[in-house]
């Protein structure tokens, strides 16, 4: 009697499927955005939406009005992010079971950095709501929403990390592979003559 998979493996197995489906899917779309030129293009968009939103984080200390900025860093960021994710192949969320050993070791290595970038990161939110109620004994009005929006950011920037850093270091796709062409995709200058 085999035994029953457990909740974790379930788990597994469902996101293995999942994703299997969505690289299925998205595979054919963006395809002029998948060189290693467009995506590093891409990573370095984000970077600039993500340091809007610091910028946003930051100002909401100064003008009550400021987290209205919010809503124009979210509709740069979203298609941005949503662009890198499906020309990456989303391999920095990618499950185990869907990768091979390379692709596996890519991706470790990618989350390690995106932890320690996760952590460097919320030590600035968490210094300015420390620092900043000592100093004003909590009485600052627009505190929270400055410490909401700059941790929301440092735990954007340490989530999407791991696929930023994946986009920018794989090689461009070999799209035209020897090993990839049928005897008819060859040019004449390819085929040999047969006597």
């Amino acid at each position: 009697m085999a035994p029953e998979a457990t909740l974790i493996e379930r788990d597994q197995a469902y996101r293995t499927r999942r994703f299997l489906a969505n690289s299925e899917k998205w595979q054919t779309m963006l395809p002029n955005w998948r060189t290693r030129h467009r995506r590093r293009l891409l990573v370095l968009a984000l970077c600039a939406a993500f340091a809007i939103m610091y910028l946003v984080g930051v100002l909401c200390h100064f003008f009550t009005m400021a987290p209205l900025l919010w809503l124009p860093a979210c509709l740069l960021f979203f298609p941005i992010w949503i662009s890198i994710a499906i020309v990456a192949g989303q391999l920095g969320d990618a499950p185990a079971g869907a990768l091979d050993e390379w692709e596996a070791q890519q991706r470790n290595a990618a989350r390690s950095i995106g932890l320690s970038v996760t952590q460097w990161f919320m030590a600035i939110p968490l210094t300015y709501l420390i620092v900043g109620s000592v100093i004003t004994g909590g009485d600052h009005t627009t505190m929270a929403y400055t410490g909401g929006l700059l941790t929301l950011t440092s735990l954007l920037i340490g989530g999407c990390s791991p696929t930023m850093i994946l986009a920018w270091t794989r090689p461009d796709p070999d799209s035209d592979s020897e090993l990839d062409r049928t005897p008819d995709d060859r040019t004449p200058h390819d085929r040999q003559e047969t006597p």
